[in-house]
């Protein structure tokens, strides 16, 4: 080994342990997958199943409670024991938070654009969605990095027809 690929090796310092970090996502996990719960038990049923049945509501209680039930453990195991080695994971990048913020503006303005289901433009009905998830993908891809654009217009749009398709059109969940 070279002195040069020495220096190269012990530059690299892997994010540093951090136990209030794990107690912190423990914490988080939980309230997140309480508040799926919470949702799931409002979820409007057309006629109540009788005893022994299953109803919409099943599945998505499986899924919270599991997700509860895993949080639970996270959070304890984040209070009980040391925090793990985090070695092999990068520092935070000049521009992590930026990125962060940036990531969860994009999401919440798409969010806001698909409530709207519809709008008429000259006459015509258009759908939102669509247009809303090509420039969500659009919009990430460009913030983390991807500057090419035909590929970045290619991966956009064949993302969101393939949402469309599959979830508008085989299994016609109103998008």
């Amino acid at each position: 080994m070279s002195t040069s690929d020495t220096a190269h090796a012990d530059e690299y310092q892997g994010a540093a342990a951090s136990r209030p970090l794990e107690i912190a996502f423990g914490i988080v996990a939980l309230a997140f997958t309480a508040g799926y719960v919470f949702l799931a038990t409002q979820i409007p049923l057309r006629r109540e199943a009788a005893a022994g049945q299953i109803d919409a509501r099943f599945w998505p209680m499986v899924v919270g409670v599991s997700g509860v039930v895993i949080a639970i453990a996270i959070l304890a195991i984040a209070i009980t024991r040391p925090a793990p080695t985090r070695e092999d994971l990068e520092r935070i990048q000049p521009n992590g938070y930026v990125r962060v913020v940036a990531t969860i503006a994009i999401a919440l303005v798409f969010v806001a654009i698909w409530s709207l289901g519809s709008v008429i433009l000259f006459g015509y009905r258009i759908e939102v969605f669509p247009i809303a998830t090509a420039l969500l993908m659009a919009g990430l891809m460009l913030l983390y990095g991807h500057r090419r654009w035909l590929s970045l217009i290619i991966y956009s749009v064949s993302v969101t027809a393939f949402v469309y398709v599959v979830f508008g059109i085989l299994l016609r969940i109103p998008l």
